[in-house]
């Protein structure tokens, strides 16, 4: 499957999809965001080489929500989060640039670098 049919799966709440664990399960579970944020840098990666300017809006959306909702739930005092905070923040604030990278078309990342796994 490629990134692109990834993220409409995770954003039209596929069962295992992580946003869809947030909201249901209460839990962040590190192998959903995984696989949501490495197709997420694989989808903003392929419309920057391409120069893509139409973005669908469910994609936009996706981001968003990953982006801008997603911090305020999962940093309430009730919401588990039994890794150490700086996953987390390193989490909150790769979602934060791949939002920058999706909207603008321009990697916040040195060019030619790798990014980390988180």
């Amino acid at each position: 499957m490629d990134d692109l049919a990834a993220l409409r799966q995770e954003f039209s709440g596929a069962e295992d999809a992580f946003l869809v664990i947030v909201i249901r399960d209460h839990r962040w579970d590190k192998g959903a965001f995984s696989r949501l944020e490495r197709a997420m840098r694989g989808v903003c990666e392929a419309y920057e080489e391409c120069g893509r300017q139409d973005l669908p809006r469910w994609l936009v959306e996706g981001f968003w929500l990953c982006a801008d909702w997603l911090p305020d739930q999962t940093e309430h005092p009730r919401f588990p989060r039994p890794e150490p905070p700086a996953y987390y923040e390193a989490a909150l604030t790769r979602l934060r640039d791949l939002q920058y990278w999706l909207v603008t078309g321009e990697s916040p990342y040195l060019p030619g670098s790798a990014v980390a796994e988180l």
